[in-house]
């Protein structure tokens, strides 16, 4: 396993994600092809190799930085007539390399003061760094400008209101393009010129009342170094509130307009808030929820949700009652290359159903139409603040932005809260690229650049640069607006890590000062959280402070930990072999034939350290909460070793959220077929599911699970469903209709290489789930629930507290290998990860009265209501594969 792989395991690495989509490979060729010229100029006749590169970088009106230059005269040339800016040898100031310390170690060269007033000419055109070098050749390099720009126009520009801004009545829009040497509106079908503000950059223009509702683009007159000339972009608003089909044009649309608010919405009652640190999160896909679900009125779409007696909503209801407060939706805004209307949407040719299990036909055949089909997890943005189309009744026009906030409703009124999964951290594509919004508009600004001037695109595609005054703008002002107009109440960024630390505070204080008399809504309320991996170009704050699991501890704002989801299913997305197990998998208690599981002796010191993992994620994974490890030693949850990495890095319940699968890598219940025993029957798989569950549900902070887990869903092994369609991907709330194992051999790409471990499994009927495995475990997962909603215990704010209240009285080096027994309050909690019903005693317990839970002795699972305490030794027994909760009783003693 490479160094990589170990730093960076499972969700930490960037992974392939929609909609490079009809060939991802080929399609991000092509966009780092062209963002390699993305700040180039076109050939001049003295240069010896040509500027195919920006090596230089304009970082503010007085400083210049160029990777690999000689440290002597140089100058920057703009302008048709060859203009020039002198540059002086120099060096940063402390100031600059604060702000750009991955340039500190570049000559850095000094703005003659004479030339200083030339920058806003220069900045709107071809530019180029030129210099004569020791052996008389002249070396010339494109020049990176964002710097600059900001320096120039970043403080007056970030107040201004950008986009469609009505005053009674009247629109006026803004955008923002100081680059631009001309920008025009084309307003239903005329052009109508705009005025450019000096001081901001911002070009305006502003209309009558007939304007609102016309379809609009801008054309920008701009040099775009991608293609080496100066062009005349016909490009939508990037703070757009409404589109046309397909995302063609933008609308002139007030989301004040009352048309737009559906019955009740002024008024609409929410759901009580729930602190982040006790928030259960349901993670769901709009389509995947009723696209299948023959109860709904409106598959596949918004208005889903609005269907009370449709299976799904039926389902979601009874998870909120039982204690889950959130639905997070993924991506909701516009995408770049979902065909909206019906009619341009391609469905699968083959009667996919009639194929066996393990077969290869349903994959190939749902792969023919995969270009062009309805199905996208959503991860390639187009438009920020609008919402996608594809879901709503008809894509043209206003009533995606009131379907959305019919499903908003919908949510509510069946008790939950809904968070949005935004993705500021890439676009779909840069340059000039048709799916290129703000690169068409400001050329190499909004675009994350290299050293050499190429576009990031260690998220998987073309990187944004919220470090940026107008892109970091751009994140807070979206967030808003989704806040304000479309009452989302929490928001999951994509790669939060590769935002700075302060664009996400900057959120956060925006948010914040939202209040129920001035906007409608109490922004204190909304929760915020992410991925803070650490990797790519910003990795270690290489560029800046970043979003990361460890910077963003006291924050208040979330983190994704993977360290518990690892252990919880043992190995790595990204092995060879995926029947790598770990703690509810079988690891060394019930071993399977891989031969990468190691040795008896290894297995079972893997698993021990897989369960002091799993303790610092029950803690709500604490830095400083102190505990006696697996080997004796009394140890911090920072000491726990997660690859070369602190396992615990939580300044309190909240920093960390907790969970064992989500909508990347495979389903919980596919991991469990590869990894558990083949002949494992259907009961115990279902119980391995929920104790997999629990170790998330039990913990202190939030929790998030895949929408489906509680019912055993499968995506038939496949590990990156984002393209896999409606087939693979559907959810399916009535039993009788399986749990979408064995729809056949998951999609050759990034699956083909586990057939042969797959193909067994999907054959295998037993490992289809019937109705009695699947209410199980949905029954046993809601009384997980229940249990957490009304006990306060599992809502401890402070690491004090939880060190106080919390303790795993058995953990040591005659710790039972497949069992964790904590303590919480006056709650013990087991966890039998083992094939065999375990005592474990508890002496300082002795004499005290504890009793199953009644959620639990009460429960549809009578398994675990078999479960006893025997006062007399304090001796707890639980059944195996079976997570129970006791409750100390006043009346018992």
């Amino acid at each position: 396993m490479s160094s990589t792989t170990r730093r960076f395991p499972a969700a930490r690495r960037p992974r392939p994600r929609p909609r490079a989509r009809r060939n991802l490979a080929a399609a991000l060729a092509v966009a780092v092809g062209a963002a390699a010229l993305l700040v180039s100029s076109p050939p001049h006749p003295a240069q010896a190799a040509g500027p195919e590169r920006a090596r230089a970088q304009w970082i503010d009106r007085d400083t210049v930085v160029w990777k690999g230059a000689e440290h002597t005269t140089s100058q920057l040339e703009f302008g048709a007539h060859g203009k020039r800016i002198r540059l002086t040898p120099g060096a940063l100031s402390p100031s600059e390399r604060l702000a750009y310390p991955h340039l500190t170690g570049y000559p850095a060269f000094t703005v003659d003061p004479r030339d200083r007033h030339l920058a806003r000419t220069a900045l709107r055109g071809r530019l180029l760094a030129t210099q004569r070098t020791a052996d008389g050749e002249r070396a010339t390099t494109g020049v990176q400008i964002p710097g600059v720009l900001d320096d120039l126009y970043g403080a007056r520009a970030r107040r201004a209101a950008l986009g469609p801004v009505f005053h009674h009545g009247r629109p006026t829009l803004a955008v923002w393009a100081p680059t631009a040497r001309t920008v025009a509106l084309e307003l239903d079908g005329r052009t109508v010129p705009m005025r450019r503000e000096d001081a901001t950059g911002i070009w305006r223009a502003t209309g009558t009342r007939d304007w609102a509702g016309k379809p609009y683009r801008y054309l920008v007159t701009v040099w775009a170094p991608t293609v080496g000339e100066t062009v005349t972009n016909k490009v939508t608003d990037p703070y757009s509130t409404a589109l046309t089909a397909d995302s063609a044009r933008s609308l002139v649309t007030d989301l004040d307009d009352p048309q737009l608010a559906p019955p009740g919405w002024s008024r609409l009652t929410k759901p009580a808030a729930v602190p982040l640190r006790r928030a259960r999160i349901q993670e769901l896909q709009i389509r995947d929820f009723s696209v299948e679900d023959r109860t709904s009125r409106h598959p596949g779409r918004y208005l889903a949700f609005t269907d009370r007696r449709s299976d799904g909503m039926r389902h979601l209801a009874a998870l909120a009652r039982s204690g889950t407060s959130y639905v997070h939706l993924l991506p909701a805004f516009d995408f770049a290359t979902m065909p909206e209307r019906p009619a341009d949407q391609a469905r699968p040719g083959c009667d996919l159903a009639s194929y066996a299990p393990d077969s290869d036909r349903q994959q190939d055949c749902v792969g023919k139409t995969a270009g062009r089909d309805t199905y996208n997890w959503g991860y390639d943005p187009l438009h920020y603040t609008v919402p996608e189309g594809s879901y709503a009744s008809d894509p043209s026009g206003p009533a995606r932005t009131v379907e959305f906030r019919r499903m908003a409703q919908g949510l509510n009124g069946a008790g939950l809260r809904t968070v949005m999964d935004v993705v500021y951290n890439h676009t779909a594509a840069s340059g000039q690229d048709p799916h290129s919004v703000l690169d068409r508009i400001v050329p190499g600004y909004y675009q994350r650049l290299m050293d050499d001037g190429s576009v990031a695109t260690s998220t998987c595609c073309s990187g944004t640069a919220p470090e940026h005054t107008m892109m970091g703008k751009l994140v807070v002002d979206s967030v808003v607006t989704w806040a304000k107009e479309y009452k989302v109440d929490g928001f999951r960024f994509d790669l939060m890590g590769h935002h700075p630390k302060a664009n996400i505070l900057a959120v956060r204080k925006a948010l914040d000062a939202l209040t129920p008399d001035k906007d409608g809504i109490d922004g204190k309320k909304i929760v915020l959280y992410g991925e803070g991996w650490n990797f790519g170009e910003a990795a270690n704050d290489a560029r800046f402070v970043q979003a990361t699991q460890r910077n963003m501890a006291g924050t208040g704002i979330a983190t994704f930990s993977d360290r518990a989801r690892d252990a919880v299913r043992g190995g790595s997305p990204f092995d060879g072999d995926p029947r790598i197990q770990g703690f509810a998998s079988g690891l060394y208690t019930d071993p399977n034939s891989s031969k990468e599981n190691g040795s008896p002796a290894e297995q079972r010191a893997r698993l021990l350290h897989y369960q002091d993992l799993i303790k610092v994620g029950l803690t709500g994974n604490l830095a400083d909460y102190t505990f006696t490890d697996t080997t004796g030693h009394r140890v911090k949850g920072s000491q726990i070793d997660y690859n070369g990495a602190p396992a615990g890095y939580a300044a309190a319940p909240g920093d960390a959220l907790a969970y064992a699968d989500a909508h990347d890598n495979e389903t919980l219940y596919d991991a469990l077929a590869y990894k558990l025993p083949q002949h494992t029957g259907a009961a115990d798989r279902s119980r391995m599911q929920v104790l997999a569950l629990a170790t998330a549900a039990l913990s202190q902070g939030p929790a998030l699970s895949q929408a489906g887990s509680d019912l055993l869903r499968s995506k038939s092994l496949d590990r990156n469903s984002f393209d896999s369609g409606d087939w693979f991907n559907a959810l399916h709330w009535n039993c009788a209709d399986g749990n979408g194992f064995g729809r056949g051999l998951p999609p050759a790409a990034g699956n083909k290489d586990k057939w042969p471990y797959a193909r067994p499994l999907l054959a295998d009927a037993a490992l289809r789930p019937g109705c009695a495995a699947i209410h199980q475990a949905s029954a046993a997962y809601r009384d997980l629930l229940r249990i957490h909603a009304t006990e306060p215990a599992f809502g401890l704010p402070t690491t004090s507290r939880v060190q106080s209240a919390l303790s795993f009285p058995l953990s040591g080096k005659d710790e039972t290998p497949g069992v964790i027994t904590m303590r919480l309050g006056n709650l013990v909690i087991i966890l039998n990860a083992t094939p065999h019903r375990q005592n474990q005693t508890v002496h300082a317990l002795a004499g005290s009265g504890y009793a199953l839970h009644p959620v639990q002795a009460h429960g549809t699972d009578r398994t675990t209501a078999t479960a006893s305490y025997a006062r007399s030794s304090g001796t707890f027994t639980v059944p195996a594969r079976t997570v129970a909760v006791f409750r100390r009783s006043a009346a018992l003693g």
